[in-house]
């Protein structure tokens, strides 16, 4: 039977107290958040890449803290590092020349990253590769991509299910679609950052769809959401009614496929995951 887990992107804000968070409970918020949730996204372990000797993955003690904080139940979704995932290195100015990142799509990074979480295999539900938006002087093309990833993919230990997240609105089409799928991925369907709206998406390539998919809810404006919110993610100051009435249409038919389902939700996307959160349960008990 198919399932459906709902959760945020990461777990650590203040402003949730009144709304996931008891007063007093102190920094340690995880152990309550699996109280109500059963699933989080952990992003903190994928801006990994310093340098190119100079690369952080996870802390057994951080990684043994997370596990023991939730129930058994619970699913961690966990970015892959920046590390393997970017091309080249960021610049601090547009002026500055492209720097290949060695460790890119490096199959000894990832099980240096693997054995690193071992601790927590049981409750992780899902790795997500994400990738930045790759211009041609990143990546020459899409069957490019592909390859290398494919090629990656072939020489890594899969025990562990894996989502993609692109950024580049052309590759979505039948081609990467099958792609995902000879490979046994998922797929990543982000709303926001440039992207077409993922129901549109699902709507057109959704029939190849095997594997269980992620959802992420991080809307179109980040910057603008931080001004409205003044960094406190308390309350809605933008409200998606149609835009997630279609979302919660797209996830029934994902679970009446069969298909698991991770929904995560960023503050970003209305002003406060948990508040979005309540309107999605709303919207799919109804």
């Amino acid at each position: 039977m198919s399932q459906l887990r709902i959760g945020t992107c990461s777990w650590k804000f203040d402003s949730w107290i009144g709304l996931v968070y008891s007063e007093g409970v102190g920094k340690h918020y995880l152990r309550e958040y699996a109280g109500k949730y059963n699933s989080v996204e952990v992003d903190q372990w994928f801006w990994s890449l310093h340098g190119v000797d100079t690369i952080t993955l996870p802390r057994d003690k951080v990684v043994r803290e997370y596990v023991d904080s939730v129930t058994r139940d619970f699913r961690f979704t966990v970015k892959v590092p920046n590390s393997i995932t970017l091309t080249h290195f960021y610049r601090q100015a547009k002026s500055e020349p492209l720097a290949e990142n060695p460790h890119f799509l490096s199959p000894t990074l990832f099980e240096r990253f693997l054995s690193s979480l071992v601790g927590m295999e049981a409750q992780l539900g899902m790795l997500i590769f994400q990738f930045e938006y790759l211009n041609k002087k990143k990546m020459p093309s899409q069957d490019e991509f592909q390859r290398r990833f494919t090629e990656f993919f072939r020489l890594c230990d899969r025990r562990l299910p894996s989502a993609v997240e692109i950024r580049n609105p052309k590759y979505l089409n039948d081609d990467y679609f099958r792609f995902l799928q000879a490979n046994g991925l998922s797929a990543v369907f982000l709303q926001g950052y440039f992207m077409p709206p993922i129901t549109e998406i699902y709507d057109r390539f959704g029939g190849y769809l095997q594997a269980p998919a992620v959802i992420r809810l991080h809307g179109p404006d980040r910057e603008g959401m931080e001004e409205k919110t003044g960094g406190r993610w308390n309350r809605l100051v933008v409200h998606r009614d149609e835009e997630l009435d279609a979302i919660c249409e797209m996830v029934n038919d994902l679970l009446h496929r069969n298909l698991d389902v991770y929904l995560n939700v960023n503050n970003h996307y209305e002003g406060s995951a948990p508040l979005t959160i309540e309107r999605i349960k709303e919207r799919l008990a109804g």
